[in-house]
């Protein structure tokens, strides 16, 4: 009985997940401007953004036309689609985890200044607090995501070119089969009420 009601659950989450999209990448990951204003305040380098967009968006376009040959258009279609959800994905993934530690950040360093909380003074002259720390942290992750951000950007731009249309990601229908039941009992119920 539990392993009937636990796959059920499976199919339900299953059936809900949403595919991860461009869209979604550039809302978790900085922009070049805000990546720019992180470089400065934290004195970290300044990334060449435009560079890594073009450079990830040539090399899928120059691995298309080597593989031109080999692969027809469909199962080229099918061979970059894979490769483009990868980069989403993973642009997608570094964008989370930088939202998640600029939370930390944040509550870190909202901590640190009430006064009255001993656990986050400051620690020893000369070390950085761990407020500070989780800052900095987190300006390394803005880099981070905002670099695959880009190579994102770059491929997804590339797929255009190669195969003619935007890019969307591949959504695999979920079979239900108790869907499928309830939706042939609907259609012979309606049919019986003309």
């Amino acid at each position: 009985m539990t392993k009937s009601a636990g796959s059920r659950s499976n199919a339900r989450v299953l059936s809900q997940r949403r595919a991860t999209t461009l869209e979604m990448v550039r809302l978790a990951c900085p922009d070049a401007a805000q990546c720019s204003l992180i470089s400065e305040s934290f004195g970290l380098p300044t990334l060449d953004s435009d560079g890594i967009r073009d450079l990830h968006e040539k090399f899928i376009v120059e691995t298309a036309t080597a593989l031109g040959e080999g692969l027809g258009e469909r199962a080229m279609q099918i061979h970059l689609q894979r490769i483009i959800g990868a980069y989403v994905g993973s642009a997608h993934g570094a964008g989370q985890f930088y939202s998640r530690a600029v939370t930390e950040a944040r509550d870190a360093t909202a901590k640190s200044a009430n006064d009255l909380r001993d656990e986050d003074v400051d620690g020893p002259v000369g070390f950085d607090s761990a407020a500070q720390r989780k800052r900095e942290f987190a300006a390394d992750m803005a880099l981070q995501a905002h670099a695959l951000r880009m190579t994102a950007e770059g491929v997804v731009a590339a797929y255009e070119q190669v195969v003619g249309e935007r890019w969307k990601p591949f959504e695999r229908p979920v079979d239900n089969p108790r869907y499928a039941v309830d939706r042939k009992a609907a259609a012979l119920q309606m049919a019986a009420l003309g």
